[in-house]
C-alpha cells in the first residue's frame, strides 16, 4: 500500500509515493507529518540565469577530426609513413646530384669567405692611416716628422700583414696535414664540418638545395577547394557584392582515409540543391578537383546513419583505386563453404571486403566482352561448388572452355547454342519448372514449426533432400538470337518464372549477357533480377540496361570504367545501394580445381547426380586417369547429340579450341580418333532424314574404359 502526496512547486506538481506500514491500517488515522520536499534544481539554461552563457557546454568536439576514431588515426599515420617513405626514395636517388651541388656551393662559399677575409688579411685597418699620411707627405715633403710617421705606419702595416698571412698559412697547412693523417671517418667528419658552412655561405638568396618533389597526393581536399569545385559545378550560388558566398558545412573532414581524402558535408539550405544533384555532377566535380572521376566515390548519407537529403559522403582517392594486382579469391583455398552465407566477392575502392548474399536472390551480369564478366559470374557458382547440397544447372551459349570444368559437377550442362543445345536448354528449363512446383507442393504440406515462412531452410534441405539449385546461364543473347520467335518467348517466360518464384524454393538464378538490350535480354526478365553487376559498357544508356533505369544518374555508372579495369564492375544490391567492386580473381585452372573438389564432396555426400554422375571424362579425371584429349573434346561437342555429322563435329571442335582444331580436316579427325581407339560401327549417320559422314556418340564412349571408370 502507498499514499500519494502532491504539492505545487514553482508552478509544477511533484508527486511522491510513500509506503504505508501494514499496522497503520488497523490503527486510527493520525495526522501525518508533512513530508520534506526536496530542493528544486534550477535549469542552467533558464532565461533569468545570469551564468547560463558561461556554464553552457560548447558543441565543438573535444578532439580534432583526424583523432576522433582509431580508424582515422591509423589512416593518417599510414598516410604520413607513405609520404615519408616516398620522400626518402625521391631524394635518395638524387643524392649524387645533391653532392655535386654541395661542392659547387662550397666553392662559391670559399670564394665569398676569401673575399670577406681579404680586408683583414691585408690589414685594411692600417691602410687608411698609411694613405692619409702619404697624401699629407706629398703635400709637405719638407716635413720630416710627417715622413717619420708615414714610415712608422707603413712598417706597422707590413708587420701586421706578415703575421696575419703567416698565421692563416700555418693554420691551413696544419689542417691539411692533420686531415691527411687522420682516420677516414674523421676526415669525412671534418670535410662535412668544413664544406657544410661553406656551402651555406655559398647559397644565393633564392637558392634551393633540394628538388621540390610533388607528394603522392593529387588532391589537397581543403574545404575551400571543395566549395570551389561545387560552385563551379553549379551546386553552390555565387556571392553578391560584398556578401560571402554560401558554403557547405563539413560534419567530418576533409581528413585522410586510407589512400585518399574523406569528407562528409551538408549542402546549404536555400539553394534548392540536394545530395542527388551532387551525385549527378560527379564528372564535373572530379574535373574541378583535378582527378579522374573513377577516383571520386560519392554516396548519400541516409537518416539511419544520421544523414539527410542534403548530406553527401565523398572519398577522393590519390590514384585509380581499381588498378593493380587482382586479389585472389578466398574460395580458391577453401575446403567447404555454405551457400547460406554471403559469398566473398571482391573489394571496394577503400579495400573493404564486399560479400554478396545470394539466397532468395537472382543475379544478372552484363558488360563488354573481355572485361572479366564471366570470371566474375563464376565466383557465384564457385561458392556453390564447395557446398555439397547445391545442385548446378549450367548453360553456356558460347560453348567455349569457360564452363567446361562444370561437367564434373553439373546435374545438367548445356554447351553452345546450336539446335541440339537449344533443345537441351528448353528441356532443362522444363525440368527446373517441374522441380520448382514439386518443391512448392512439399513446402505447402510442411508444418509451420518446420517451415514458418513457406521457404526452404537448411533443415529442410537436409531432411527432405532438397538441395539448393543454382541455375547458371552465360551468354543468354546467343540462345535468344538462335531461336525462333515462339521458342524464344517460351524460354523467356520460363526464365521469368524461375527468377520470380524460384528463390522461395531454393533456386538461385545466375544469368549473364554481353548485350542486355531489349532483343537480347528482354526488360521483363531483367527487371525482376534483384542483384546486378556490370563491367565496362559503352555509355550510360547501356549501363542503365544492365543496372536498372536511372541508376547512372544516381552514380551507379559502369560507363566510367576504362579498358584497364578488367574484373571491375558496378554492383547494384538495391534501389539506392551500389558499390564499384574489383572482383576477386579465380582463373580457369583454379575453377577447374574447385570443380574437382566439388565432385569429391558430392560423391562423399551421395549428391552426385544427373549428367555429372555419368560423365566419362569427369570420372576419368576423378579416378586420376588420362584419356586422349581428342576423345574428351569430341564428347563435349556431342554432349547433346547421339550422332553428329563430321562437318558439324569439326565446327564444334573449332569453336571449342580454335588453336588446336583450326587446321583439322575430316581425314585428320578420323585418323586421330582411330589412334585413340575409336571403332566406328558405321561411317554414315542419319539425322532428320539426311545421310552423311558422321560419328555415333556410343562409338566415342566405347573407346574409354567405362566399366572401370564407372565401376
Amino acid at each position: 500500500m502507498s499514499e500519494t502526496i502532491a504539492r505545487p512547486v514553482n508552478g509544477h506538481t511533484l508527486t511522491k509515493l510513500h509506503p504505508v506500514p501494514p499496522d497503520a491500517l488497523d490503527t486510527p488515522a493520525a495526522e501525518p507529518e508533512a513530508p520534506a520536499v526536496p530542493d528544486v534544481v534550477e535549469a542552467v539554461d533558464r532565461a533569468d540565469n545570469p551564468l547560463a552563457d558561461w556554464l553552457t557546454v560548447p558543441d565543438a568536439p573535444v578532439l580534432p577530426a583526424w583523432a576522433r576514431s582509431a580508424a582515422s588515426i591509423r589512416a593518417n599515420v599510414t598516410a604520413f609513413v607513405r609520404l615519408s617513405w616516398w620522400h626518402t626514395r625521391y631524394h635518395g636517388v638524387r643524392t649524387p646530384k645533391y653532392l655535386v651541388r654541395t661542392v659547387l656551393l662550397a666553392a662559391r662559399g670559399f670564394f665569398r669567405a676569401t673575399v670577406g677575409l681579404w680586408p683583414t688579411l691585408s690589414a685594411q685597418d692600417h691602410s687608411a692611416a698609411v694613405k692619409a699620411l702619404r697624401a699629407q707627405s706629398r703635400a709637405r715633403p719638407e716635413d720630416v716628422e710627417l715622413a717619420t710617421r708615414l714610415q712608422i705606419a707603413h712598417a706597422e702595416r707590413t708587420r701586421t700583414r706578415r703575421w696575419r698571412f703567416g698565421a692563416a698559412a700555418v693554420a691551413v697547412a696544419a689542417a691539411v696535414v692533420g686531415i691527411a693523417l687522420a682516420d677516414p671517418l674523421v676526415q669525412t667528419g671534418v670535410a662535412a664540418a668544413v664544406v657544410t658552412p661553406l656551402a651555406y655561405l655559398g647559397r644565393g638568396r633564392d637558392a634551393q638545395f633540394l628538388d621540390q618533389g610533388a607528394p603522392p597526393l593529387r588532391v589537397d581536399m581543403s574545404a575551400q577547394q571543395l566549395n570551389d569545385a561545387l560552385r563551379a559545378a553549379g551546386l553552390l550560388k555565387s556571392g553578391r557584392g560584398d556578401e560571402d558566398p554560401p558554403r557547405v558545412s563539413c560534419s567530418m573532414g576533409p581528413v585522410r582515409d586510407g589512400r585518399g581524402w574523406a569528407v562528409i558535408f551538408d549542402l546549404p539550405r536555400g539553394g534548392g540543391k540536394t545530395a542527388s544533384d551532387v551525385l549527378a555532377k560527379r564528372e564535373v566535380i572530379a574535373q574541378e578537383l583535378g582527378v579522374d572521376e573513377i577516383q571520386v566515390i560519392m554516396s548519400r548519407v541516409r537518416a539511419a546513419k544520421g544523414g539527410n537529403a542534403g548530406r553527401v559522403s565523398m572519398w577522393v582517392a590519390d590514384d585509380d583505386p581499381y588498378l593493380g594486382t587482382p586479389n585472389p579469391s578466398p574460395l580458391a583455398t577453401a575446403e567447404r563453404f555454405s551457400i547460406w552465407e554471403p559469398i566473398p566477392f571482391g573489394q571496394d575502392a577503400r579495400g573493404n571486403r564486399v560479400e554478396v548474399p545470394v539466397m532468395w536472390q537472382s543475379l544478372f551480369f552484363g558488360g563488354l566482352p573481355r572485361r572479366g564478366k564471366t570470371f566474375t559470374q563464376r565466383l557465384m557458382t564457385a561458392a556453390g561448388l564447395l557446398d555439397s547440397h547445391v545442385r548446378h544447372y549450367v548453360a553456356d551459349g558460347k560453348g567455349g572452355a569457360d564452363w567446361m570444368p562444370m561437367k564434373a559437377v553439373a546435374h545438367r550442362l548445356v554447351m553452345g547454342a546450336e539446335d541440339d543445345a537449344c533443345q537441351a536448354l528448353k528441356a532443362m528449363l522444363q525440368e527446373l519448372l517441374l522441380e520448382m512446383e514439386r518443391r512448392f507442393a512439399i513446402l505447402r504440406d510442411l508444418p509451420t514449426s518446420l517451415c514458418p515462412e513457406g521457404k526452404l531452410t537448411p533443415d529442410i534441405v537436409a531432411r527432405y533432400n532438397l538441395p539448393v539449385i543454382f541455375v547458371t546461364i552465360d551468354e543468354l543473347q546467343e540462345y535468344f538470337t538462335a531461336m525462333e520467335r515462339e521458342d524464344r518467348e517460351q524460354v523467356i517466360n520460363d526464365l521469368c518464372r524461375i527468377a520470380r518464384r524460384g528463390p522461395a524454393a531454393g533456386f538461385v538464378s545466375n544469368f549473364a549477357s554481353q548485350r542486355p538490350d531489349a532483343e537480347s535480354v528482354p526488360a521483363k526478365l531483367r527487371e525482376i533480377i534483384t542483384l546486378r553487376y556490370s563491367t565496362q559498357v559503352v555509355d550510360r544508356t547501356s549501363s542503365d540496361m544492365v543496372l536498372g533505369k536511372g541508376k547512372a544518374a544516381q552514380g551507379a555508372d559502369a560507363s566510367v570504367l576504362s579498358e584497364e579495369h578488367k574484373g571491375v564492375g558496378v554492383l547494384v544490391t538495391g534501389p539506392a545501394s551500389y558499390v564499384t567492386v574489383r572482383a576477386d580473381y579465380l582463373d580457369g585452372p583454379g575453377f577447374a580445381k574447385l570443380c574437382a573438389k566439388g565432385r569429391a564432396l558430392r560423391e562423399a555426400a551421395g549428391q552426385l547426380t544427373g549428367d555429372a554422375a555419368g560423365d566419362v571424362t569427369a570420372a576419368a579425371d576423378a579416378a586420376g586417369l588420362k584419356i586422349p584429349a581428342i576423345l574428351t573434346d569430341v564428347l563435349e561437342v556431342m554432349r547433346h547429340s547421339p550422332r553428329m555429322f563430321t562437318v558439324d563435329l569439326l565446327a564444334g571442335l573449332v569453336n571449342l579450341d580454335e588453336d588446336v582444331y583450326g587446321d583439322f580436316s575430316a581425314e585428320r579427325l578420323a585418323a586421330e580418333l582411330e589412334a585413340a581407339g575409336v571403332k566406328r560401327t558405321s561411317k554414315q549417320v542419319k539425322i532428320s532424314g539426311a545421310n552423311a559422314a558422321g560419328y555415333q556418340r556410343r562409338d566415342i564412349e566405347g573407346a574409354a574404359p567405362l566399366e572401370f571408370l564407372l565401376g
